[in-house]
């Protein structure tokens, strides 16, 4: 899952993005609301985790300018604001979910990964794809009783081409999607993780899932 974690405590954005990475989420930062205007006008996330009290533009400032532009990603709010008005202004400008500071970081991860299910149409966190099992809980996949030992970028990569079952997503699209903005990442790079994964699936006699579709991409049928 790409998400846009936007918030201006330097000390919450390091601790909440170097949790998720762990979590294996692609994570963008931003620290104020233009920035993250910023960051939505030129990418797709799947979340945007959104404090409200940002310098700048104010986070309910932020959804309600993306709602407009017609952006429906998911968008989960994170903020101190613990009174019901809040709430409900928060989900009536088009907030997907709100969570109240303080928090349990495992209770953000479950609210994510819950959005993500929602987002793609599965609500099982485990998806089956003959015989391959992969869990977006555990962040594990497995065959025949069998555990694929597989490296982030591969679970990852797996994992949202198999909630995305059917579609074809040329080199440049996972990029975007599996890598932060930051990252410089090349084609040759894609190529390798996919090959990886592909060998690492093999080695416990699991189907080629990964399937291309020479001159557009990549998918899972």
């Amino acid at each position: 899952m790409k998400l846009l974690l936007v918030e201006d405590s330097e000390r919450l954005q390091r601790s909440l993005s170097t949790g998720l990475r762990k979590h294996g989420f692609t994570v963008d930062q931003a620290f104020d609301g233009e920035q993250a205007l910023s960051y939505t006008a030129t990418n797709q996330y799947d979340v945007i985790v959104l404090d409200l009290m940002l310098p700048r533009i104010d986070g309910l400032t932020v959804l309600s300018k993306i709602r407009s532009e017609g952006n429906d990603c998911h968008v989960l709010i994170l903020s101190a604001n613990d009174q019901t008005e809040d709430r409900v202004r928060g989900l009536d400008l088009g907030a997907d979910d709100y969570l109240v500071k303080p928090f349990a970081f495992n209770e953000l991860v479950s609210r994510l990964g819950a959005l993500n299910r929602r987002r793609s149409g599965i609500k099982n966190p485990v998806i089956e794809i003959e015989g391959v099992k992969v869990d977006s809980v555990a962040r594990q996949v497995v065959f025949d009783d069998q555990p694929v030992a597989l490296t982030p970028h591969e679970y990852q990569l797996l994992e949202f081409l198999a909630r995305r079952r059917g579609r074809v997503f040329s080199h440049d699209q996972l990029i975007d999607q599996l890598y932060d903005a930051g990252s410089y990442v090349t084609r040759n790079a894609v190529e390798a993780h996919i090959s990886s994964l592909r060998k690492r699936l093999h080695l416990v006699g699991a189907p080629r899932l990964v399937k291309t579709r020479r001159g557009f991409g990549y998918l899972v049928e």
